[in-house]
C-alpha cells in the first residue's frame, strides 16, 4: 500500500527571495527594513562551499550600509591591490587600488565564501527575513491577479507553496527564471570554463603584498591566486573549452595540476604547496538571460548574467543589483504608477556593470591588451581610471569615463598600428570562444 503523500503547506509573503548567496541576501534585509515581509529560501544550508574569494573596494561601502563591515573584517584577509604576471614580459605588473581616482578606497578584502556568505545571510535573518535554508524552489507560476505562486521542496521531502505580490531570482548559476523563461544563452562574445581548488602552504608576497590577487597568464587562458587567512590560497584555471577537452582521462586534480606546472611562475608560488580539499569544475562560465525583470520579477546578479572571474566583480556585481534591486521592489509595491521608471532605471543599472567590465575581459588575453596591463602610462589620467574599474568604482559619480574612452582610443590606434599581430589575436580569439562539447567536463 503506497505511503499517502504529504499535504502541500501554504503560505504567504509580500517578496520571495530565490537564494541566500550575496545578491539574495543582501536584497532581503533591505526590503525588511522597508517594511515588507521577506521570505528567503535557500537549497543549501550555511555555511557551504563556495568559489569567488575575491572582493573589490566597492564592496567596502555595502558592507557599511548592510551592517556587516566589523564581521567581514575579521574574516578577510586585506587586499590591497592587484599582480598581473605574463610570460612575455620580463617583470610582473602590480596595480595598488590606493592610485586609483577616488584615494578613499585603497584595500578589499579575500575571504572564505562559506563564511562570508555566512555572515550575509545571518544578518539577513537578524534584519527580519524569514530565512529557509535546505529548500529548493522547484516550479512557480505567474497568476492573473499578478500573484506569484512558487513552489518549493525542502530537504525532507514535505513542500511549501508560497504565494507572493513579488518574486526575486538571486538563485546564481541555478538561473531559476532564466532557465524557466528559456531566456538564457551562451554568451556568443566570450566562453571559458575553471577548475578550481584550495591550497595551503603556497608562498605569498612580502609584507603588505601578502593578501593581493595575483592574475598569471599562460598558454591557455590565465590562474587567479587568491591568499585568505589561515594560510588558504584559492587557485583557479579559467580556460577555454577546446583546452579541458584535452582533459581526457586525467582527473580534474591532475588536469589542474598539469596546468599549474606549465604556469612556471604559479608553480614556484606553489613549490611548497598541497591541496586541501577536492578540486572542482565550472562550465559554460559565460552566459547572459534576455530580460532581468519583469512586472513583479527581478533577477539579480548571476541569476542574469555572468561573464568571467578576471576582475573578481560577480560579488560586487551581486551585491549592488540587490541594493538597487531593492529601490526597484519597493517602488513597485509602494507606488505602482512608478514602476515602469523605477524597473527601467534598474534595466539600466543592471547592464551597466557587466558592459563596463566585458569590454576589458574580451580583450584581457590578446596580446596587445597584455602590453597596455604590463606597461601602464597615465597619460589622460587613463592609468587612475583603468585602477577604478579595478576596484569596482563604476556606479559613483567619479569620473573616470572619459579616461576610459582615452584608453580605449590607444588601444584601437595600437590595433592600427600593428595590424598583423591584431589580426592574429582576433584570429585566436575566435578559435578559442568556439561552442565545444563540455560533457567531458565533470568527467572528474
Amino acid at each position: 500500500m503506497e505511503q499517502q503523500a504529504q499535504a502541500v503547506q501554504r503560505r504567504a509573503c509580500d517578496v520571495l527571495v530565490i537564494g541566500g548567496g550575496p545578491a539574495g541576501a543582501t536584497v532581503a534585509p533591505l526590503l525588511a527594513e522597508k517594511g515588507y515581509r521577506v521570505v528567503l529560501l535557500e537549497k543549501a544550508r550555511h555555511p557551504r562551499f563556495h568559489i569567488g574569494e575575491s572582493l573589490l573596494p566597492a564592496n567596502m561601502a555595502l558592507f557599511e550600509r548592510l551592517g556587516v563591515a566589523d564581521e567581514v573584517r575579521a574574516i578577510g584577509m586585506e587586499k590591497w591591490g592587484a599582480e598581473f604576471v605574463s610570460p612575455h614580459h620580463e617583470m610582473s605588473q602590480t596595480y595598488h587600488f590606493g592610485e586609483a581616482w577616488d584615494k578613499s578606497m585603497p584595500y578589499a578584502y579575500q575571504v572564505k565564501r562559506d563564511e562570508f556568505d555566512t555572515i550575509l545571510i545571518r544578518n539577513a535573518a537578524r534584519k527580519g527575513v524569514e530565512v529557509i535554508e535546505g529548500c529548493q524552489a522547484r516550479a512557480v507560476e505567474f497568476l492573473p491577479d499578478a500573484s506569484i505562486s512558487l513552489r518549493a521542496r525542502h530537504d525532507d521531502g514535505n513542500e511549501t507553496e508560497w504565494q507572493a505580490r513579488f518574486v526575486v531570482d538571486a538563485s546564481g548559476r541555478d538561473t531559476f527564471l532564466a532557465n524557466r523563461f528559456q531566456i538564457k544563452h551562451r554568451n556568443p562574445k566570450h566562453n571559458s570554463s575553471a577548475v578550481y581548488g584550495h591550497f595551503a602552504g603556497a608562498r605569498r608576497n612580502p609584507g603588505q603584498a601578502a593578501g593581493n590577487i595575483t592574475i598569471f597568464w599562460f598558454e591557455h587562458g590565465w590562474f587567479w591566486f587568491i591568499p585568505m587567512q589561515n594560510d588558504v590560497t584559492s587557485i583557479g584555471m579559467v580556460t577555454w573549452p577546446y583546452y579541458m577537452k584535452t582533459k581526457g582521462q586525467r582527473s580534474l586534480q591532475q588536469f589542474l595540476m598539469d596546468g599549474i606546472a606549465s604556469c612556471p611562475g604559479l608553480a614556484a608560488r606553489l613549490q611548497d604547496a598541497r591541496l586541501i580539499n577536492e578540486v572542482e569544475a565550472t562550465g559554460n562560465f559565460s552566459y547572459v538571460s534576455d530580460r532581468n525583470h519583469g512586472p513583479n520579477y527581478l533577477l539579480l546578479g548571476d541569476a542574469y548574467a555572468f561573464i568571467d572571474p578576471v576582475f573578481s566583480s560577480g560579488v560586487l556585481l551581486a551585491m549592488n543589483s540587490g541594493f538597487i534591486g531593492a529601490d526597484a521592489v519597493d517602488a513597485c509595491l509602494r507606488d505602482p504608477a512608478r514602476a515602469p521608471a523605477a524597473l527601467k532605471r534598474f534595466d539600466r543599472l543592471m547592464k551597466h556593470g557587466p558592459k563596463h567590465f566585458s569590454w576589458f575581459i574580451y580583450r584581457v588575453t590578446n596580446p596587445i591588451m597584455r602590453d597596455f596591463f604590463m606597461g601602464p602610462k597615465n597619460v589622460f589620467r587613463v592609468k587612475e581610471a583603468l585602477l577604478s574599474v579595478l576596484a569596482g568604482d563604476i556606479f559613483g559619480k567619479t569620473p573616470i569615463w572619459r579616461s576610459i574612452w582615452a584608453f580605449k582610443g590607444l588601444y584601437y590606434a595600437a590595433n592600427l598600428f600593428q595590424p598583423r599581430r591584431a589580426f592574429m589575436g582576433w584570429k585566436r580569439r575566435r578559435f578559442n570562444i568556439r561552442k565545444v562539447d563540455e560533457a567531458f567536463l565533470y568527467n572528474a
